[in-house]
């Protein structure tokens, strides 16, 4: 969890040099972390190595535009639910359109009040921190919930612990996609957690790693079920998530571009893990 030191990040991408400095300059003595970028591709870069708390986006920028970077940080695990404000001179309804349904969360025109853009981004910031917690796609905890419940778990003597994933979806998404590939994800939340509600318990935890996989956090006398049960819901599954014109040609394709399921367990019955490296370590060895 973020210690009340942690300064929040803010991330601008904005061709004018006079502007750009004076945007960093502006938000620095207002407490922030600012990073910048003149150009889309270093943004992009820049951005999904070290994930800021919101974006601050022209959209016309030098060379890949500010809807193309938008699109490309959508793509990335890490970033794909940072919060973006177009910043822009244009003014036509389907610019703003286009920019909200990239999933930016507001649009402000040039030439603008910094006071409002400031205002822009303490609320975009707060909604975010409202969120943190919880992914917005299959409202499962994820980050920090998710580790403190690991550690958690194996502090006790009879921990169990599955982890299911879906290879190939990002590929999927290019394809298909955002609303394809949430769907997706959506689909596999309801096959876990119903196994879960069928032969779990009622203390059972399910979650997301920082990969974006599915964890259930279970006892040591179900977690062999409960894996071998996901991975008979699931595997089956995987063809319906494709368009009917589409399924009868997916043994055509190679694995690589397949969306594939994975599932693996470990217990306390046949590891002994000191932290959560040692369990993940031993979940890439283990799996069904």
């Amino acid at each position: 969890m973020k210690n009340q030191n942690h300064k929040q990040r803010i991330f601008i991408v904005e061709d004018d040099t006079d502007l750009s400095e004076m945007l960093v300059a502006y938000f620095q003595v207002q407490g922030y972390e600012v990073g910048n970028a003149l150009r889309g591709e270093d943004a992009v870069a820049a951005i999904t190595a070290a994930p800021p708390d919101v974006v601050v986006l022209d959209i016309r920028l030098p060379d890949i535009d500010g809807y193309e970077v938008c699109r490309r940080i959508r793509k990335v695990r890490r970033t794909q639910n940072t919060p973006v404000i177009f910043l822009t001179e244009k003014r036509e309804r389907q610019d703003k359109l286009a920019g909200l349904e990239l999933g930016a969360v507001d649009y402000i025109t040039k030439p603008f009040d910094i006071q409002e853009l400031r205002l822009r981004i303490r609320n975009a910031l707060r909604r975010a921190n409202l969120t943190t917690f919880t992914n917005p796609i299959t409202g499962l905890a994820e980050g920090v919930v998710v580790k403190e419940r690991i550690e958690e778990a194996l502090r006790r003597p009879d921990w169990g612990v599955v982890l299911a994933g879906i290879r190939g979806l990002n590929k999927f998404r290019d394809k298909y996609g955002f609303v394809s590939a949430d769907d997706v994800s959506r689909a596999v939340t309801l096959m876990i957690a119903n196994t879960v509600q069928e032969i779990g318990s009622e203390d059972d935890f399910i979650g997301h790693t920082d990969s974006g996989d599915f964890v259930v956090l279970t006892s040591s006398d179900r977690n062999q079920l409960l894996a071998e049960q996901c991975l008979m819901r699931l595997r089956p599954s995987i063809q319906y998530f494709y368009p009917a014109i589409e399924r009868q040609r997916l043994h055509l394709l190679p694995n690589s571009e397949k969306l594939m399921v994975q599932v693996s367990t470990v217990s306390a019955q046949d590891h002994k893990v000191a932290n959560m490296s040692d369990l993940f370590a031993a979940l890439e060895k283990q799996t069904l």
